[in-house]
């Protein structure tokens, strides 16, 4: 009777080794990503990933990622610098593992309004026109991603004091950015790709300017998880870096899988995508040094109530960027 379990353990043995053993729970993760044009090549994640079972979730925004990612919905989460920052403030526990992609913010303002693209002189008086006739200066902003950050910087080494010259109008999905735009419910706005490409090719409003001349620079997104899946997934977080590295390196070489992914995931025209593309860059390092100055401008700004920049460089976690590059962590932005 021993020999015929022995046998049949053995049968089963190799029966697993020829199908493929079912992954572990530690090599399975979730992760999740926004949907616009540097969030959504993360959708192909699962077929750059070796060595973990990797699914890749869409949410609308940044802010629905970070909140399936500290409910535990997910084990990774494709995030911004600033929901780090933001995430880190509120006590959450956050650790970053990787950059991703950046760039991907524009100013658009209504066609009929009197400034030309990168008159900032020209804007801070047009404001202060509003101000002085009784009337709001309205912008809108999906609160809480990079862009609103990147304009609230912009403003403010411009002059413009974004919590006191202009109204803010929350508009969390920047897809309906286009619409507020045609109904003239807003001035101007800062979006973001492919979503600004797509204003700009309607017409529905003009280019004012790209807001990268701030703390933050054109840094955007960060791959982030938990303290509790770094310990008990290590490999798997580390298969996950690997493979945003080596989509990275893809996305680098081949435009035209990049905008056919954007195009599929957000319905948008292939047109539309391959603009996008043009103010998007890919990015895998983490900035540590510029990461402590995004936390204090948003500090300045008001965004967030306390000092993190501690915590914003002691839960930037180098060993998996080192790990599947195999260069140290002074080459890869701490």
């Amino acid at each position: 009777m021993k020999t015929l379990f022995s046998r049949l353990a053995a049968m089963v043995l190799v029966v697993a080794g020829l199908t493929g053993a079912p992954a572990r729970a530690e090599d399975a993760v979730k992760v999740g990503y926004a949907k616009c044009a540097h969030c959504v090549p993360m959708s192909l994640l699962p077929k750059y990933t070796e060595g973990a079972t990797v699914e890749a979730l869409g949410f609308n925004t940044g802010n629905d990622v970070l909140t399936a990612l500290l409910s535990k919905s997910i084990d990774v989460a494709q995030v911004t610098y600033l929901h780090y920052v933001t995430g880190l403030d509120k006590g959450f526990d956050l650790v970053a593992v990787s950059g991703q992609i950046s760039g991907g913010s524009t100013i658009v303002v209504q066609n009929d309004l009197p400034v030309a693209a990168d008159d900032w002189a020209g804007l801070k008086a047009l404001i202060a026109k509003y101000k002085a006739e009784g009337k709001p200066f309205r912008i809108a902003a999906s609160r809480g991603n990079a862009q609103d950050i990147h304009m609230r910087g912009a403003l403010m080494k411009q002059g413009i004091d974004p919590n006191k010259d202009v109204q803010f109008i929350n508009i969390p999905n920047p897809s309906d950015h286009i619409q507020a735009l045609r109904r003239g419910e807003v001035e101007l706005i800062c979006t973001v790709e492919p979503f600004a490409t797509q204003i700009l090719q309607a017409k529905a409003a003009k280019l004012f300017a790209y807001p990268y001349d701030q703390a933050a620079g054109k840094l955007t997104n960060l791959i982030v998880t938990r303290s509790d899946v770094v310990k008990d997934k290590p490999k798997a977080v580390e298969s996950v870096v690997r493979a945003v590295v080596k989509l990275d390196d893809a996305l680098d070489k081949d435009h035209a899988l990049w905008a056919t992914t954007i195009s599929s995931v957000t319905g948008l025209d292939k047109a539309v995508a391959e603009g996008a593309i043009a103010n998007l860059y890919p990015d895998p390092l983490m900035h540590r040094a510029s990461a402590v100055a995004i936390a204090d401008m948003m500090r300045d700004l008001k965004y967030i109530q306390h000092d993190v920049t501690g915590p914003v460089q002691e839960r930037m976690d180098f060993r998996f960027l080192e790990a599947v590059t195999g260069k140290p962590k002074t080459e890869l932005g701490y």
